[in-house]
This record gives C-alpha cells, structure tokens and sequence, in this order.
C-alpha cells in the first residue's frame, strides 16, 4: 500500500433515502395506531368504526376533486382561488341534468359547468393578464350568482323553492365481497388493533359508488399524466419555467388553458359528488360550504403531490365525518390522538437530531394532551367547525416544508424575456 492511499479518507457510502410512497405509509400506519390506541384507552370504537370511514370517504372525495383540480392548474402556474364557485356550478349542472337524464348525464354536466368557469379563469389570467386572485375571487361570486338565478328560473316551478332542486337519482352503492362481511367480522370481534384496521379498510370497500372510485382512480391517473408523460412534462415546464418552454417549442398559452379547464371540470366533479352519492337529496344552496378552499388547503398539505392531496382530503373527511356521526366526544378524544402522533413526531426528529423541530412538536404535544386531560368534551359550536379549524392547523405546520411552482401565479406574455 502506497503512503498516498494510507492518507486517503474514507468515504463512507451515502444513505439512500426512503421513497416518498414509502414515508407516506409509515406515517399512515402511525395515525392508524395512535387512533386505534385511543380508540381503546377512551372506549371509543366509532374512532375507527367502519361507518366513519364510509362518512369520512363520502366527505373526503369532493375536496379531494377540488384539491385535484387546484393541482392541475397551479402545476401549470396558475393559481385557482375559483375552485368553490366551479364546485358550485358543477352542483347546479349535476342537480339539473340529473334530474332530467340520470347520474350519469349530471356527472357530464356537473364536469362540462365546472370547465366553463375554468375556461373563464383561463381567459382572464392567461389571455387579458388579470390578477389570478382577483380573477378566482369573482369567479366564487359568479357561480354563486349565476347558480341562484337558474335555480329560481329553473328549480322553483318544480320544487316551489328557489334554494333547493327537486330530489335527483343516485349512483347505486357497491361492496367488495366477501371482502366486506368478512371484514365485519373481524371489527365485530373487537380485537386489539385488528378490528381497526378491518373497521377503516371495511369502510374503504363497502357502500362504494362509481364516482368515489372514478374519484380514487384520479389520483394515480393524475400522477401518470403529470409525471410520467411528455404532455405533463411540458405542462408543469409552464408552471416553473414559462419562457424556457417556450424558447423549447411549448405552446405556454394552449398547456395552460387546457390545465385551467381540466381544473375546473375536477371541481365541478366534486360538486356533483354532493348531489349523485347517496346521502343529499339534490341541488342545495351554499351546499359546498367552502369545500373549494379546504380542497387548496388539502393541496397545499399535499405540498403539490397528487398523492399529498389524497393524504390532506382524507384527514379533512375523516374530521368532518367524525364530527358529523359521533359528535363532541369522540373529536374530544382526537386530542389524545394527536398527542400519541406528535410523540412519534418527537422520536422522529430527535432521531434525525433536529433539536428544534422536536421541541417544537413536543410542546404541541404537551398542549394537545392538556386539552384533553383538563377537558371533557368540546363544546358544540366549535365541533361543527372541526374541518375548518384542522384547516388552519395543517396549513400552518406545513408551512415550513412547502415548494410551489416556480411561476406559480406570474403573469406571462409570449416573446417576453
């Protein structure tokens, strides 16, 4: 050995880092046994009860559609504040062809309403310029409009109420059997962690309707489209890098039209998921409640990732369905929940020796389980509004690890350095 190569250093080999899917799931399986934990030191079995999770997928897939929808068009650099006035005409074209032609015809409707307010948006940021926000500001305040005036003109001599549609046709509901009733089982028998597990995947495969699985399938499709083909590559090139596209050759106006539009027939999708799964009797008015902006807060959560939006719209869903069936005390327990899952937050980062962050989140985790302890249950007037406050919480710890599109939002003109 030469005395160069004594002196050498050694270098140790990189750790290879954990896949994305993979990090996802773990923090999955983690929620899933802080819940189940709490499930049973509280005495709590609705926390993982199968009808929850059937409620929280019936309030999840709508968001989940908004939250697709604002994915595809700031992908594209355009920021879509609009999303709740395109779900609002979505429901309003899925309550009206509905009525008259079945789900199918109003799911159609409901895409082809939503397309147009995004064909409005797309006209206004990416053809005249207009400020993105300005511009999905007034298109909330149109779909509102615009939906009240052809309920009065269409709905009120039908169902002699001005606010409201008459009763429209549903999908029809399917399980996975034997699946499902063996899964029953299994939860019936309240064992220790197994019947959690069977409780949430029973109620992720029974009382399915076809526009929740087309909801589901949506996301992988988006991945794909995205991520794995030529078309999204040079569409999300428009929303990093607009004029490097098109000194490429990419036709910068046409990508983003196109994305605005998908994104505006995504949210009028989960519009009609309000008005064609069981559940709501038809067309109602103020019937989205805001589920456009919690569908860009699941985005944000998802930090632009079709898989993060399906990971926001589930903790939103799960939170309003939980409210929703249990009431008071069980969202009280999920302060105990969120106590276990912020300690495995702590172990985490004391791990990776990011000393902050850890303390950080042990504080939290400290405040969490006060709230619990030296509390019985929440009062009501704050447990109608759990979505809305998991909401802010989500939005403000994401905060720190959030990466938009480069252009995302920047006004862009052709032949412009």
């Amino acid at each position: 050995m030469t005395a160069t190569a004594m002196h050498e250093p050694v270098v140790e080999p990189a750790r290879r880092a954990m896949p994305g899917w993979a990090r996802a799931a773990l923090w999955v399986a983690v929620a899933v046994v802080a819940v189940s934990l709490t499930s049973y030191q509280t005495g709590l079995p609705e926390l993982t009860a199968s009808g929850t999770v059937q409620a929280a997928v019936r309030l999840g897939v709508p968001i989940l559609l908004a939250g697709l929808g604002g994915l595809w068009a700031e992908r594209a650099g355009v920021i879509n504040i609009g999303l709740e006035g395109m779900m609002i005409l979505g429901t309003w074209g899925g309550a009206w062809a509905g009525y008259q032609w079945g789900p199918l015809a109003g799911l159609i409707a409901a895409a082809v309403f939503g397309a147009l307010g995004g064909l409005l948006h797309a006209v206004a940021t990416v053809t005249f310029g207009v400020n993105h926000i300005v511009s999905g500001v007034a298109i909330n305040l149109l779909g509102a409009g615009t939906a009240k005036y052809l309920s009065t003109l269409v709905f009120e001599p039908i169902s002699k109420n001005p606010r409201e549609s008459p009763p429209v046709p549903k999908f029809d509901t399917y399980s996975v059997q034997p699946l499902g009733d063996w899964l029953q089982q299994l939860e019936d028998a309240q064992r220790v962690g197994i019947s959690d597990v069977a409780g949430i995947l029973g109620g992720l495969v029974t009382g399915l309707s076809p526009l929740t699985v087309l909801a589901f399938l949506l996301v992988p499709v988006s991945y794909l489209v995205l991520w794995r083909s030529a078309f999204g590559l040079r569409l999300r090139s428009c929303g990093e890098n607009p004029v490097a596209a098109e000194s490429l050759g990419v036709n910068v106006y046409r990508y983003k039209y196109l994305a605005v539009i998908a994104s505006g027939a995504l949210a009028g999708i989960g519009g009609a998921a309000l008005i064609l799964n069981p559940g709501q009797a038809g067309y109602l008015e103020n019937q989205t409640n805001n589920r456009g902006y919690i569908g860009l807060a699941a985005m944000l959560f998802g930090n632009w990732r079709p898989g993060g939006v399906l990971g926001g719209a589930a903790l939103f869903g799960y939170s309003d369905g939980l409210q929703l069936r249990s009431g008071e005390i069980t969202v009280h327990a999920l302060f105990y929940a969120a106590a276990l899952f912020l300690l495995a937050v702590v172990a985490v980062q004391i791990w990776r020796r990011k000393w902050f962050f850890a303390g950080m989140a042990a504080v939290f985790a400290a405040a969490m389980y006060s709230v619990y302890w030296f509390t019985d249950e929440l009062p009501e007037e704050l447990t109608a509004y759990t979505p809305h406050l998991v909401t802010l919480v989500v939005l403000a710890a994401a905060s720190q690890r959030l990466r938009p599109p480069a252009a995302n939002g920047l006004q862009f003109r052709r032949g412009a350095d």
